[in-house]
């Protein structure tokens, strides 16, 4: 009886021990990745690779460490530029998705990692990282990181303007958000905008004003998403553009001002951008408003790039034709440097040279050309004459002129 006893004790023990070897082991293992995490923040990279490496080859079977440390690996290799160890230890990582970590954990980690990794220029890496989440999410039904992924690839797309490949996937990225019946499942109205703002994105840079203009209503039309604010700031930002090339100058600073608030929210420097246009579209609308009174301007007011502009605005509305092309060459940069600025500057340009002129000419009956283009910092001959003839017929003069006496200009209000 008392060896059976005996027996019973041991098989008990036994039984308790090897219940305990794993707990055992995943202290031992945790212990481990914590050292290799201190010798990264140490910045030895070589031992931390070496010590998260041990991390992975502790494990009688895939867990949490081992991802976490395949993670911590890969983010290792992509800031030293090892492309080829970097995508072998993501590999590695992916492996564990389908049953050795939880769903959110491995979505979370994937999503840190997409966002952490998508600030690289490196083109082919960012395709192969893309193709890689994509193809070993294939199996495991996580729409949420599908859908993320295949954004990245979007901005990726937009970014080399390979036109193509970014319609193509915005029509995968579509289907994932539509009925059966095949209209918009409002309640997927986040993902809807984000789509939108890559597609209205890509109709701007195409000049496509049909296609975005019809975007952009319908984008404005949702109401039931809590998009992040960079969104509706590409949205807003795009909206203003496609109302400057109408001529709506009032609905583009609408747009800009919304545009600069979203960024701002977000903390993104496009906001900077944005108050430059509204400045822009202000002028081009000839308002008398300070878009700076606004609450959320104010603080940029002094901003070397927006001051330019704000000195601008101070020269057009005071209609110094001097001051205005002097603030135009000592802030080439902030100003003539903007493609979308430059577009426009010669509207104000003539906005300014004709309150210039209605001011200059109004006393007279007769003026001498020179003396024009003097004031109006033009140069002098045929081109200016013709050029300030058409302009005065345009404002409605009536003109007599005699060759013999040019370039004397003789007219009457009419």
């Amino acid at each position: 009886a008392g060896w059976g006893a005996m027996d019973d004790d041991m098989e008990d023990y036994g039984f308790e021990y090897s219940d305990e070897e794993p707990e055992e082991e995943d202290v031992d293992i945790e212990n481990q990745y914590y050292h290799a995490k201190e010798s990264l923040e140490n910045g030895d990279h070589a031992a931390a690779l070496e010590g998260f490496a041990a991390v992975v080859d502790m494990q009688s079977a895939k867990g949490e460490w081992g991802f976490k440390a395949l993670k911590q690996a890969v983010k290792i290799r992509y800031k030293m530029g090892q492309c080829g160890e970097m995508m072998e230890a993501y590999r590695d990582m992916l492996g564990y998705i389908k049953s050795a970590v939880t769903r959110n954990d491995a979505e979370k980690k994937l999503n840190s990692l997409l966002d952490y990794v998508s600030s690289s220029t490196h083109v082919e890496l960012l395709q192969q990282f893309y193709d890689t989440t994509l193809g070993a999410l294939e199996n495991t039904k996580n729409d949420r990181l599908w859908f993320k992924t295949n954004l990245k690839l979007c901005e990726l797309y937009f970014q080399t303007k390979d036109f193509p490949r970014l319609t193509k996937t915005l029509k995968s990225l579509h289907r994932a958000c539509k009925r059966e019946d095949g209209t918009d499942d409002v309640k997927k109205g986040t993902q809807l905008l984000e789509i939108y703002a890559i597609e209205i994105q890509m109709y701007t840079e195409q000049k496509n004003n049909k296609k975005l203009k019809e975007l952009y209503h319908r984008a404005l039309t949702i109401k039931s998403a809590i998009p992040h604010p960079r969104i509706l700031g590409i949205i807003r930002e795009s909206g203003g553009k496609m109302h400057m090339t109408e001529r709506s100058f009032r609905e583009a600073a609408t747009d800009f001002f919304e545009a600069f608030k979203a960024y701002d929210e977000a903390a993104i420097g496009r906001r900077i951008l944005c108050l430059k246009y509204l400045v822009l579209a202000n002028m081009l609308m000839e308002s008398e408003v300070d878009p700076f009174d606004a609450q959320e301007a104010k603080p940029y007011k002094n901003d070397p790039e927006v001051l330019a502009m704000t000195n601008l605005i101070e020269a057009y509305q005071k209609n110094e034709i001097n001051a205005f092309e002097d603030v135009l060459r000592t802030n080439r940069k902030a100003i003539m440097d903007d493609a979308f600025i430059r577009d426009y500057i010669e509207d104000l340009l003539k906005n300014v040279r004709t309150q210039v002129l209605l001011k200059l000419i109004k006393p007279y009956t007769r003026i001498c050309l020179p003396f024009i283009s003097k004031v109006m910092l033009l140069a002098v001959g045929k081109t200016t004459f013709f050029f300030l003839l058409s302009f005065l017929l345009h404002l409605g003069f009536q003109l007599t002129w005699n060759l013999l006496l040019f370039p004397v200009l003789f007219f009457a209000w009419s």
